[in-house]
């Protein structure tokens, strides 16, 4: 759906149906350089097993109009701001690589506004190597190569697939190529900048779910072990062979998982 916020056009994925403020809303954050893509195998799981989905494109990425934010902190309040302007009160917030930084802290600044948090392939911290910095702002589709061969897991480069008739590498490359020529730039920078993740990450009162990626080369699991523990009210699941871009690797793993945590009672 479109939807307008601080007057730019915002892109929002809701899983093919109407969105309803007033159900179990569930936000989806997209990382680094991605857009709503990124959860096309979530968005539509969960909205047709009657949550309300709401899976933007942050500024500057995908449809959505405008420049890139430039923080996390700017990213974190732009959530609420969403959260605002559609009227939703409260929501569930699902992160990935970069995403995880933005639920952590929007969590920390605002956790009435936050029931639960899951944290995909995600650590408190994601610094940036200079060189990859340099290529996304003088080199940007070497960085969208170099993005995708690291993001993904053995399987994926043997060009086989759990989603049969696809290719993970392609797929990925399309999908950074969709955004602003800014937008992976302004991401990478704000990761990089971003400080306060073992901070906010303590604080959190809200159960957690942390996803992670057994050969995760972007944010290796170790960290997101190291994640898992300081949150106070953390599981945590890995899955075997997934590398970075686990909710389109892995969608069956992630969405199980999403789902026992999103209604545990069941």
């Amino acid at each position: 759906m479109k939807h307008q916020l601080n007057n730019i056009d915002i892109h929002i994925a809701t899983g093919g149906r109407k969105f309803d403020p007033a159900g179990e809303v569930v936000i989806m954050l997209h990382g680094s350089g991605q857009n709503h893509l990124t959860w096309v195998l979530q968005s539509r799981y969960f909205a047709y097993r009657g949550f309300a989905v709401l899976a933007p494109d942050f500024p500057g990425h995908g449809l959505s109009g405008g420049s890139p934010l430039e923080s996390i902190e700017a990213m974190a309040a732009w959530v609420i701001e969403l959260m605002d302007s559609l009227d939703v009160k409260q929501a569930m917030l699902v992160g990935h690589s970069q995403g995880c930084l933005v639920t952590i802290e929007a969590a920390a600044r605002y956790p009435k506004r936050v029931k639960r948090v899951a944290l995909i392939a995600g650590a408190m911290a994601i610094p940036v190597s200079q060189e990859l910095l340099d290529m996304s702002d003088k080199a940007l589709a070497k960085a969208i190569s170099a993005m995708i061969n690291w993001g993904h897991g053995p399987m994926a480069h043997m060009h086989d697939n759990t989603q049969p008739g696809h290719s993970f590498i392609g797929y990925g490359q399309r999908l950074m190529a969709l955004n602003d020529n800014d937008a992976l730039r302004a991401d990478l920078y704000a990761c990089n900048a971003y400080t306060n993740g073992p901070d906010a990450a303590k604080s959190l009162t809200q159960p957690a779910l942390c996803i992670l990626a057994e050969n995760d080369r972007m944010t290796p699991v170790k960290f997101g072990r190291e994640m898992a523990k300081t949150l106070n009210h953390a599981e945590m699941t890995i899955i075997a062979g997934a590398g970075h871009m686990l909710p389109a690797e892995y969608p069956a793993e992630v969405n199980a998982a999403l789902r026992s945590f999103f209604q545990p009672s069941q």
